[in-house]
């Protein structure tokens, strides 16, 4: 495949609804892909979301249930030469995530060519969204290519995650064993403090700047409870979430979510939160999860472990989980550039201070106090006027 020519100009433009035919060629390849640690939906195959069929392009453009993503093309003579694919990651939109990077496939010998065009997209990104003050991305420690273009554009890792898989067998096991939760509570809007409070407290102080989560990031939006309904009735997924709620400290100290998958390809996936303070629990909500599972069809289970998790790491290696995959998470601050006013000389003052300037020397004299009026003082009479003190 011939590779662009860098003479040429490469423009960069949003992705609009004409664009529901192919946007890559065949020999598009997919560059770096958003790990399911920091999306909230599974990610989907590259050909999906840059298109196979026209139909679910057009239907991923226009359907208003589907997550408000942001799609920019770079091209070259009416030849798209890459797309990426980015999303708000909180709901301040104040730190977003790059799900996708797709360039042309070429040979090795043009590696810094391609990377000079994947880092055009980043950096349009960067210029174009201003109301991102940080990004966050997460790719394969053996994605070299994704590696080196996060590196080279100021990214700096943040956490290394490991994704766990449990087999059937394994959830069998763990069913067997009786949970010890009696404060086992279901998940509503309601709770979204309680949830926001144990988030916050899990992670450490520089991830948590970066993700900025508010309250309202764990409550669920009317049009995705709208989404995870229609999917329940189609029979696609089912979602399951549940908190460990502490009385005597009214907070809570444990948290999972759990979806279903109906497809037997797709293993289910469980977001697990535990507080530091209360790492016992790890046993107890696997327990649970577990029992969740037995009447699924599919009884695999993946879920992800971050470097500052040790206790959660040791116990999935206690219950001889299968590590499938290591990811780096990466974030970049972005600051952009306000227009700064023309600083005022103190020269050009002078003229102004000038005229505040006294006309002459003051010349002090005396007071008195008057009983009369106590608030108000006069100045003494001069003796010299041949007035007489009464």
């Amino acid at each position: 495949m011939t590779p662009v020519n860098s003479s040429d100009s490469i423009a960069v433009r949003p992705v609009h609804f004409r664009d529901s035919e192919k946007l890559m060629p065949n020999g598009g390849s997919e560059v770096v892909t958003c790990g399911a640690f920091t999306k909230n939906q599974p990610v989907l195959d590259s050909g999906h979301v840059f298109g196979k069929e026209a139909w679910q392009r057009l239907s991923r453009l226009v359907n208003p249930l589907q997550p408000k993503t942001i799609t920019f093309a770079a091209g070259c003579k009416h030849t798209t030469q890459g797309v990426i694919q980015v999303s708000p990651f909180n709901s301040t939109r104040s730190t977003w995530r790059i799900d996708q990077v797709m360039v042309k496939a070429s040979s090795d010998e043009v590696l810094t060519l391609n990377l000079d065009l994947a880092s055009l997209l980043l950096r349009h990104c960067f210029e174009t969204i201003v109301e991102a003050h940080t990004w966050i991305s997460e790719t394969s420690i053996q994605d070299k290519f994704g590696l080196a273009l996060y590196r080279q554009n100021g990214f700096q890792p943040l956490a290394y995650v490991t994704y766990w898989s449990i087999d059937a067998e394994q959830i069998t096991s763990l069913a067997e064993n009786e949970p010890d939760l009696p404060n086992l509570l279901p998940v509503s809007n309601a709770d979204a403090q309680l949830i926001y409070h144990l988030e916050t407290a899990s992670m450490p102080p520089q991830l948590r700047q970066v993700f900025d989560h508010q309250i309202q990031d764990f409550r669920t939006r009317s049009i995705a409870g709208v989404r995870a309904q229609v999917q329940r009735w189609l029979g696609q997924s089912e979602s399951v979430s549940a908190y460990v709620f502490e009385p005597q400290r009214k907070a809570a100290i444990g948290y999972f979510s759990l979806r279903l998958s109906q497809d037997t390809e797709q293993p289910n996936r469980a977001k697990l939160t535990v507080h530091p303070a209360y790492t016992w629990l790890y046993p107890e909500l696997m327990a649970q999860m577990a029992q969740v599972l037995q009447g699924a069809s599919n009884q695999t289970l993946q879920l992800a472990s971050l470097d500052y998790q040790p206790e959660r790491e040791s116990y999935l290696r206690e219950i001889e989980a299968t590590e499938v995959g290591h990811t780096v998470m990466m974030s970049r601050s972005v600051w952009h550039k306000v227009r700064e006013s023309k600083a005022v000389s103190i020269e050009g003052l002078q003229d102004v201070l000038q005229g505040l300037q006294p006309s002459g020397k003051a010349i002090p004299s005396r007071f008195f106090w008057d009983a009369a009026n106590p608030g108000l003082r006069r100045p003494a009479r001069d003796d010299s006027s041949g007035g007489t003190a009464g």
